[in-house]
């Protein structure tokens, strides 16, 4: 697969709601996954998986979009924009944020996100 074709399936997927068999799919096994928080990295693909899992536990999502991809070598972004509600403590709140996946041997290996600011 091409990294158009990989862009395009990720947001395919995302679209209709299969954000876990996207990565299930596309994902290698040793992808890394940076958030936008300083945080470290989260290696591997089970735990990437689980760590999408615990945000979604978290989250009440109203409504969500996802759109791109934005191709550049091999790498893209995509901008991903939710409406969703913190469980926790009952805040809601858009996110808006761009996520840069790179790419090897037609998987993804890296991906980071970065959030829009207030």
């Amino acid at each position: 697969m091409t990294v158009l074709e990989i862009a395009t399936e990720l947001i395919s997927l995302c679209q209709t709601g299969q954000n876990f068999a996207a990565m299930e799919k596309l994902y290698s096994d040793d992808i890394a996954s940076v958030e936008g928080d300083g945080s470290a990295p989260f290696v591997g693909k089970a735990v990437v998986i689980k760590k999408s899992a615990d945000w979604v536990a978290a989250h009440e999502v109203h409504s969500g979009s996802v759109s791109g991809p934005f191709v550049h070598g091999n790498q893209f972004m995509v901008r991903f924009t939710f409406d969703v509600t913190i469980k926790a403590n009952g805040h809601r709140m858009t996110m808006d944020e761009m996520g840069l996946y790179s790419v090897a041997d037609e998987k993804i290996v890296r991906e980071e996100f970065f959030y829009a600011q207030a």
